[in-house]
């Protein structure tokens, strides 16, 4: 079943609607420049009501932070993994010994060091001169499905209810990343578009199963 991350969540009220949607992963994004960002207190609060879910995963998102900035972040928050989304060595990825995964802007010629064991090994995002993520711009998808065949990949940019069912039958990714895809207004989500989202890639999940199975 692909998994479904919906990143950027700022409240308390799109934590949960995102939850109640059925979310598999939930992005907290600490990049000052994002209109989606969030600082410590304001993520630490919503995840003391949060931890009581322990079936799904929290991630930190972070652009060109030091490491130790991340850990402190991350404990403070009580989040279980680091998404790297900037210029970030592999030796700094490989650093958090599997609490962390890059984030790339466009198919990465090299991920040797880069990719980890766990899912997801990275997350292919669309790659725009000059933003680090939440452009709404669509990844290459058919590198991205070259790429999905070797690693279990997180695939974001430009993901929407629309057309994330394409994008999952096309690339076959281990999971899906929206954020800006499922918003009312840039930072504030729309929870009917949360629904839809992750009632289309369910329902393409269950295309394949039964396609893989006969």
């Amino acid at each position: 079943m692909t998994k479904i991350k919906i990143c950027g969540i700022k409240t308390i009220n799109d934590a949960l609607a995102a939850l109640d949607a059925g979310a598999d992963l939930l992005g907290f994004n600490f990049y000052p420049k994002s209109p989606r960002s969030i600082d410590v207190g304001t993520c630490r609060d919503i995840m003391a009501v949060m931890r009581r879910y322990g079936h799904i995963t929290y991630v930190g998102v972070f652009v060109n932070a030091s490491a130790a900035e991340i850990r402190a972040t991350m404990e403070t928050c009580g989040l279980n993994l680091a998404q790297l989304h900037g210029d970030e060595t592999s030796a700094m990825v490989q650093s958090f010994y599997g609490k962390a995964f890059k984030a790339f802007r466009g198919i990465p010629a090299g991920i040797n060091g880069f990719a980890r064991e766990d899912a997801p090994a990275l997350l292919v995002d669309a790659s725009v001169k000059g933003t680090y993520g939440g452009t709404g711009v669509t990844a290459d998808w058919r590198g991205a499905a070259e790429l999905a065949k070797h690693y279990p990949i997180l695939l974001a940019g430009g993901l929407t209810p629309e057309n994330v069912a394409e994008a999952v039958r096309r690339v076959k990714p281990w999971g899906v990343d929206v954020a800006s895809g499922v918003e009312a207004v840039p930072g504030l989500k729309d929870a009917v578009r949360m629904k839809a989202f992750v009632k289309a890639v369910r329902s393409e999940s269950r295309e394949q199963r039964l396609e893989t199975s006969h």
